[in-house]
């Protein structure tokens, strides 16, 4: 799963110690650690969005 930082605060990784980018990172499906911060609300999913359609393009 890819998370990141929920809208305002400053996560850091455990294992590096770094402030987590506003882009997110991935991390293993399940992991305690980041499944407890994102039920408190302290990061949330990165969703993937689908690219815009490129002019021209006519579905």
């Amino acid at each position: 799963m890819r998370i990141k930082p929920a809208p305002g605060l400053s996560v850091r990784n455990p294992a590096d110690k770094q402030l987590l980018s506003v882009d997110g990172i991935d991390v293993p499906d399940g992991d305690i650690f980041w499944t407890k911060l994102l039920n408190d609300g302290d990061v949330v999913l990165v969703t993937t969005e689908a690219a815009p359609a490129k002019e021209g393009d006519h579905a």
